[in-house]
């Protein structure tokens, strides 16, 4: 029986509000997410100067930067709403600084080529979730011994993504989940930029993915949202409660009565006489 471990992507779409953190937690808890996560980054370390020189439009995305300040409440109201917390480091001393909030860190897709990042979180023993969007086998492999010298493989997950913002149901190609899973010894799963339920079910009910980020956000106004690849509460409630649904569909393995057909048992055909109920029922009747 599956049970995919669902984390709701804060990236940038807090708009840097505490009011609007506190909404996205206790909307993502409300949602059926097992975590959130958030980004943590500074413009002047995540783009080279050759970048933000020419380019305005990443210079403003310096109102994108989580304050800092908040991370003990962002702590606080994970612990309110008994829902795990995650942080997407994008420079190294952003490591340590998360260290006492985080439950687990995850590497971007972007930044799986940076080994010192992968190793610096992977030396905190935490869960350690790998995206690998953009990545071949080799730069993945890479990445997986970086991360197990010196992290147990079963606080590691690797993410298949297709870095595309938003990706179609075409691009997925969701059978990478399959590829991941054996070649390294370690929870896969998928990361989406598509906002597709069908491709969500798709890959959870016959990939088997064990984890499932998607990109959350409260009403459509989030600084990200407007790109096209964020799921809403309601969509996802819907999406996460008939995967949990299914989960209890199918049950355990094995064929025998389950509880709710053991006193029916006793109503069956006696197979001396083809009559209903068994004769040591008729007896006590």
């Amino acid at each position: 029986m599956n049970k995919p471990y669902f984390i709701a992507e804060i990236s940038s779409n807090h708009n840097n509000s505490l009011s609007r953190i506190k909404k996205l937690i206790a909307s993502a808890k409300q949602s059926g997410f097992d975590a959130v996560k958030f980004q943590v980054f500074k413009i002047k370390e995540l783009f080279h100067r050759n970048v933000l020189n020419k380019s305005k439009l990443h210079r403003d995305r310096e109102k994108w930067e989580l304050n800092l300040n908040y991370l003990e409440q962002i702590r606080r109201e994970c612990n309110k709403n008994k829902i795990e917390l995650g942080f997407t480091p994008f420079y190294l001393e952003a490591v340590d600084v998360l260290e006492k909030y985080a439950d687990f860190y995850k590497i971007a897709s972007y930044e799986l080529l940076w080994i010192d990042l992968i190793k610096k979180c992977a030396k905190k023993n935490k869960k350690l979730i790998i995206s690998t969007g953009m990545a071949n086998m080799q730069e993945v492999e890479k990445a997986y011994k970086s991360a197990t010298k010196y992290l147990n493989k079963n606080k590691l997950s690797f993410l298949h993504c297709v870095s595309s913002y938003p990706a179609s149901y075409k691009q997925c190609n969701l059978s990478s989940i399959k590829t991941l899973r054996s070649n390294f010894k370690c929870r896969v799963g998928w990361s989406d930029h598509t906002t597709d339920k069908d491709v969500i079910i798709r890959a959870v009910n016959y990939w088997n993915a064990d984890e499932i980020e998607m990109h959350f956000d409260i009403d459509g106004n989030g600084f990200e949202a407007n790109v096209g690849h964020c799921w809403l509460p309601k969509d996802c409630y819907d999406l996460i409660n008939t995967i949990r649904k299914n989960e209890l569909m199918d049950g355990l393995d094995g064929k025998k009565p389950s509880d709710v057909e053991k006193l029916e048992r006793n109503w069956r055909a006696d197979p001396r006489d083809g009559l209903r109920p068994l004769l040591k029922i008729r007896n006590k009747i």
